[in-house]
Order: C-alpha cells, then structure tokens, then sequence
C-alpha cells in the first residue's frame, strides 16, 4: 500500500475489503493473531484493544456529562479553535451522512455535531460527548487511534474493533499545543465507507493544522528555544526551531537525562542512568554520537555532556507548578508516566519521582474532582489508597459511592488487603 495510513488502495472494491478484513477480525477474535492482509496499524490497534477490552461487543462508558460536561469543554484549549473546525468541516456535518467530532487528549468526545438522523445512528453506540473514545475504552477507532499513534489515519469499516462500530467509516488527525508539543485532542470525521479516500484524510489534517495554525499566532513570547513531551509517552518528542521530531527510545531517554541535569553528565554517569553497572563505555558513546548527528551540535555538547540550547519539558513544567501548589494546573499539564516503557536506572528514579509528587499532591488537595480526574486514567485506575481517599469525599447519598466503593473492594480483594472501609465497620 502506498500509504499506510489510508483505508483503501486506489481501485480496491470497498464490498470485499468489508469482508476481508471483517474474515480476519472474527479470526483475531479466536485466537488466532496472524493477520498479513491486515494494515500494520490496525493489527496493532486490535492487540491493544484486545489487550485492554472484554471483548469486542464493549460500549464506550461516559466519562463526562451534564454540568461538568460544559465546564470541562469551555475550558480546553480546543474551545478555541471550534469556528475553524466548524468552518473547514461543519459543511461535511450538515450534509446529512457525516459527523464532525472533537476529543480531547484522553479521547473524551467534547463536540459531536451533524444532521440528527446521523445524530441518532451515533448515540446507538455512545457516540456522544462526554463519552471516552480512546482504544482502552472503545478499541481500535479513527480519534482513539490517532490519539495513540500520534498520526492522522482512516479506519475502515470492519477494522474497528468493536463490532457495533463496523458500518461507520471515519479520519482523524490529532492537534497539538504549538507552544509545547504537548498533545490536545484530535479532530474527527465519521460517516460511511465513501469517506475511506485520500480528501477525507487531508482534509482532517489541514484542519487540524489550520487549528494549531491559530493556536500557535496566539503564543505570548516564551523563553525557552525548545521543548521536549515525555509524560505518557514511550517516545519523547522534540520541538525546536520551528521543527518537530519524535526521537527514538534511546534517544528520548538521553534528552530527558540531560534535560534533568542541566549541568551537564559524563560518559560514566549517563552509563550508569541507561544501563546500571553493566555497560561498556563504547556503547555509551556510541549512542551520544548518533544523538548528536540527530539533534546537531547546536543542541548537544561534551565534556560533560549537556544541552546547549534551553529546553523546557512537560515534566519539569509539572513539577514547577506543584512547587507553586497549582495542583489542578499540574494535573492538566500530567499526560501520564515518565517514558513509560522505560526500564532505565535514571528514567526510573526521575519517573518514581515525578509520579510520587503528582500523586501526593492529589491526594493531600482532598479535591474530589482532582482524585476523579486521576482515578479515570489508566495510570490511576487501580490505585487503592486514592479510591479509598476518594469515596470519603463522596456523599453517602451520591449516584457514585456504589460504584467506587465496589471497585475499592475489587481491588483490596486482588492485593489480599482489607479496606478502609472493612476496617471501619462498613
């Protein structure tokens, strides 16, 4: 395929491609994971949402609703880039056969806008705002791919994941704040399979550029040269001088080290943070030369070694606001773990220490709302002694107490401990 992030080939029957991957989702569903007819980003879409969903008959739960709803959106930063959406898409939404949809970085729907017919084919499957379209909740979906891949792309027809999303066909391209790469939300079209051709695709990325267009005429002057994104990511990004690159793992590792030692690091200390005791130091060199032919030499120096140019990062932007007790400002900023998939010394320690204090301040703030925010992302989902801080802050009487203090049970039942609640009496 010539590229990899359109549905359909140029002359491909739409009907049998239906089919054909629809054959092989059923053959996925059974065990059998071998899919070479398959794009590569939807086979690996389908073994996260596999991964992360009962099954594929799931419907996407609704994180956000009514007042806090309203409040939540009119706060994001995607509010105000809605006239272009509406004004570069809103013709495809009033057509009758498509819906233009907005979801922030979490894959929340914050704005699902067409024809009502179309309206209330999405409802069907909680296609509505408020609702939570990543892939962990509503598998493999154009905005909750996007989201996860960080790239624009079609999803056709039988390459969702959850069956009752099969008859729609849909492109998405994420948005991303042009101050500090940091990632947004994501730009939607649903409809029916005549959206898998290459207009849909570029259009959703013009869109999405034109947004971030905007946005970034609306930066107020800012001192840094750069930024660096590794909150929630295994890949760090890199903006600087008007570019923007993903780095490869090894690489973000070593910027984020160097970012978290301005000073500078010699060959033995950066060794010692990537590999521990075992390393020899050709390696270690090796790797700051290919990072240097990377980033130029503009950006990296020896002797120690350290970056030359001033970069800020998203994580040392969260710890400067906990420093200040802007606890709820932090938590926005907070897109998960440190380079989560990294098992390197010094990540882990830096990691272990930007998460301890995001968590500590979230549970000393006694803020319900704050708890909530952190309990609905994966890396909160299971955490015990927040659940428990949480429902203390709910009244007895609250819609959600049952709810929390079930999944507080679950989880005391999984770790053999007994609950706060159990030790009260409750």
């Amino acid at each position: 395929m010539a590229n990899p992030w359109l549905a359909l080939d140029l002359g491909t029957d739409p009907a049998e491609r239906i089919r054909q991957v629809g054959r092989a989702h059923e053959r996925f569903l059974s065990g059998d994971q071998r899919s070479p007819q398959i794009r590569s980003v939807v086979a690996d879409s389908w073994k996260r949402s596999a991964s992360a969903l009962p099954g594929a008959d799931n419907t996407p739960p609704i994180d956000l609703s009514d007042g806090e709803l309203e409040e939540y959106r009119a706060a994001h930063p995607l509010a105000r880039v809605l006239p272009i959406f509406r004004d570069l898409l809103g013709g495809l939404a009033e057509d009758g056969d498509h819906l233009m949809a907005v979801c922030d970085a979490y894959g929340r729907l914050l704005w699902v806008e067409g024809a009502g017919s179309v309206l209330h084919g999405a409802e069907q499957m909680n296609f509505v705002p408020g609702a939570r379209w990543d892939e962990a909740h509503a598998g493999t979906n154009a905005p909750g791919t996007a989201l996860a891949i960080d790239h624009s792309l079609q999803i056709f027809a039988t390459e969702h994941f959850s069956r009752s999303v099969q008859r729609w066909t849909c492109a998405a391209a994420p948005i991303h704040d042009p101050g500090t790469g940091r990632l947004l939300g994501a730009i939607d079209v649903t409809g029916g399979d005549h959206l898998a051709n290459p207009h849909s695709l570029a259009l959703v990325r013009a869109t999405a550029l034109a947004a971030e267009a905007y946005l970034g005429s609306q930066l107020t002057p800012h001192t840094a040269a750069g930024r660096v994104a590794a909150l929630g990511r295994n890949e760090a990004t890199l903006t600087f001088g008007g570019a923007r690159q993903r780095l490869g793992r090894r690489h973000s590792e070593l910027v984020v080290l160097l970012l978290a030692h301005p000073e500078g690091r010699t060959g033995e200390e950066l060794g010692f943070d990537l590999y521990g005791d075992d390393v020899s130091p050709v390696t270690v060199r090796a790797e700051l030369s290919r990072l240097r032919r990377t980033l130029g030499p503009e950006l990296v120096e020896s002797r120690p070694y350290r970056l030359r140019a001033e970069l800020d990062s998203d994580f040392r932007t969260v710890t400067r606001l906990l420093e200040r007790g802007r606890v709820a400002e932090a938590l926005e900023e907070y897109a998960g773990p440190l380079l989560p998939g990294s098992d390197a010394p010094g990540i882990t320690r830096l990691r272990n220490l930007v998460d301890g204090q995001m968590r500590a301040a979230v549970l000393a703030s006694h803020d319900r709302s704050l708890m909530r925010t952190w309990l609905h992302h994966p890396w909160g989902a299971d955490d015990l002694e927040m659940w428990e801080a949480y429902t203390k802050q709910l009244p007895h009487g609250s819609p959600a107490r049952p709810l929390a203090v079930n999944r507080i049970r679950q989880l005391a039942a999984e770790y053999g401990l007994a609950t706060s609640l159990q030790r009260a009496g409750n």
